[in-house]
């Protein structure tokens, strides 16, 4: 493994109701050692289920952070990365609006790839973000809801 000794692996995770920056995730990533940075980011879209969509807003529960760096903490324990970051926004988005980052670091590409793969899907299906979204027809749904 070639990871800094001098440096955590999981460098930010935040949840917010402030816009999302991507250049914030990047600099937490900033590593001259990681060949490969892998970067997602979700997107508020214009439609879901054939409705188009007017807009949302994501709610947390109060464990959500925690759970949020449990993941990280798990991915970077699992895949052979550098760097690790996970930011979600709560609160009302518009169409377009970032409402997650999510990026890893590692030597090469492919462990990139993979751990950032892991660290989206594992963060969806885990932590208790819920999402309501308002459709133009004035029909609402819940996403994510117990």
């Amino acid at each position: 493994m070639s990871r800094s000794p001098a440096r955590p692996v999981v460098r930010l995770v935040a949840l917010r109701e402030d816009p999302l920056d991507v250049e914030e995730v990047l600099a937490a990533l900033d590593d001259d050692a990681a060949g490969g940075l892998t970067l997602f980011v979700g997107r508020v879209r214009d439609h879901d289920g054939g409705k188009g969509v007017t807009g949302l807003e994501y709610s947390a529960h109060p464990s959500a952070l925690d759970r949020l760096t449990e993941v990280c903490e798990r991915v970077a324990s699992d895949y052979d990365v550098h760097g690790v970051a996970a930011v979600h926004r709560t609160g009302t988005l518009a169409i377009g609006d970032a409402a997650v980052v999510i990026a890893t670091t590692a030597a090469h590409r492919g462990e990139a790839f993979e751990a950032s793969r892991a660290l989206i899907d594992t963060l969806k299906a885990e932590v208790p973000i819920w999402k309501h979204q308002r459709f133009g027809d004035g029909t609402e749904e819940w996403v994510g809801a117990p």
